[in-house]
C-alpha cells in the first residue's frame, strides 16, 4: 500500500537517480570534449610538419607523393578518430541509462502486478 510517507523516498531515490545520471553524462562530455582536443592538437602539429616538408621539396613528383601520403594518412585518422568518439558516445548513452534501469524495471513490475490484480478483480466481479 502506498502511503504518503513514501513519497519522500521517492522523491530522495529519483534525485539520486538523476544525480547519478548527471554524474556520468558530465564525465562523458568530459572524455569526450579531452578526445577531441587531443585530436584537434595532434591533426594541427601534423599539418605543421607537413607544410615543412613540402618546403623543402624540390620536385613536382616528390610534391605529389608527400601529399598523397599525408592525405591518406589524415583521412585514416579522421575515421579512426569518428569511431573512437562515436565509441565514446555510445558508452556515454549507456552510462547515463544504467541509473534508470533498476528503477524503471521495478516500475514495470508495479504496472504488471496492477495489471494482473485489476483483471483478477474484474474476472471476480463478472463472475
Amino acid at each position: 500500500m502506498f502511503t504518503f510517507s513514501d513519497t519522500g523516498f521517492a522523491g530522495k531515490d529519483a534525485l539520486d537517480t538523476m544525480t547519478k545520471s548527471y554524474v556520468a553524462m558530465t564525465k562523458g562530455f568530459q572524455a569526450i570534449a579531452m578526445e577531441a582536443a587531443d585530436y584537434s592538437k595532434k591533426s594541427f602539429e601534423d599539418s605543421v610538419a607537413h607544410m615543412q616538408k613540402l618546403t623543402g621539396v624540390r620536385s613536382i613528383e616528390a610534391v605529389v607523393e608527400l601529399q598523397t601520403s599525408f592525405l591518406k594518412s589524415s583521412y585514416e585518422g579522421y575515421v579512426s578518430e569518428a569511431t573512437k568518439i562515436g565509441t565514446m558516445v555510445t558508452d556515454l548513452a549507456k552510462d547515463s541509462y544504467k541509473s534508470y534501469e533498476a528503477p524503471m524495471a521495478q516500475a514495470a513490475n508495479a504496472v504488471q502486478t496492477a495489471t494482473k490484480a485489476a483483471a483478477s478483480a474484474a474476472k471476480s466481479a463478472a463472475a
